[in-house]
């Protein structure tokens, strides 16, 4: 009688691993700021009521990221038109569970890579689905956004500081911004890698016919560029004129690669 073989199970590989992020919504955590989620509660889909409004789990493994103008920002409390709210993951480089485990760009190479599609995005069209975002670091002032991935009004738009004149701090007063194509309501995928220091993006978009290898923006440690740094996408929505409306996208998949 022959044996029957046993089938090995097919193990999932995950679009996200969630170890390496935490999330972030616009929901009072009880002093005004935005509320944080960890990987456990993402994993064990223990999220509130209230926090699956802006961030729950798709029938085909994508996650919707859903946000509005409510107030709790990250920095704490704001009134209309002041500061913008969001719902959008912070990197943790190498996994520990502290906003101190950042990466330097003068060495190795930090890639992201992050799949997704916007749905909708109500009034003025804006939301920034991917960052590079600088830490105050030793001996330097200021926590830089130093580079911004948009999308508007479906074209994607990348903003970056430059180096800013002597004894200023780099803040979006020496920003550029380009615009690398149009992906509309698509899927696509935004590439970030900063390899010797130097600031690299791709876009992939099948539906458009976009297929943009790397392609350097600019050098960041050769213009004195000394920040620590993390990793962020989701939706980061640029709207702060009522508390009415909404922006939705939907986050497929996210690989963030570091090499020595």
């Amino acid at each position: 009688e022959e044996e029957e073989e046993e089938e090995t199970p097919i193990e999932e590989t995950p679009n996200i691993v969630w170890e390496n992020w935490y999330l972030s919504v616009p929901i009072n955590r009880g002093d005004g700021k935005a509320t944080s989620i960890f990987y456990e509660a993402i994993e064990n889909n223990t999220l509130t009521t209230a926090q699956s409004e802006y961030f729950y789990k798709n029938t085909d493994g994508s996650y919707t990221m859903f946000t509005k103008f409510t107030g709790f920002t990250t920095s704490g409390l704001s009134e209309l038109g002041d500061k913008y709210c969001r719902t959008e993951l912070r990197e943790f480089w190498k996994g520990n569970q502290s906003t101190t485990d950042n990466w330097p760009m003068e060495t190795g190479t930090h890639i992201l890579e992050t799949t997704l599609k916007v749905d909708f995005v109500e009034g003025n069209g804006r939301t920034i689905v991917a960052q590079i975002h600088g830490k105050e670091t030793t001996g330097l002032e200021g926590s830089p956004a130093t580079v911004k991935i948009r999308w508007n009004s479906g074209t994607i738009q990348v903003d970056y500081y430059t180096k800013p004149d002597a004894g200023e701090l780099w803040t979006s007063a020496f920003d550029d911004k380009i615009n690398v194509g149009v992906v509309d309501n698509e899927i696509f995928t935004f590439k970030i890698k900063i390899e010797n220091g130097k600031f690299y993006y791709g876009l992939v978009c099948e539906a458009k016919g976009i297929d943009t290898d790397y392609t350097l923006i600019y050098d960041y440690v050769g213009n004195g560029y000394g920040h620590e740094n993390y990793f962020k996408t989701g939706n980061y929505y640029g709207w702060h004129d009522d508390y009415v409306k909404t922006a939705q996208v939907t986050l497929i998949e996210v690989k963030t690669e570091h090499l020595d």
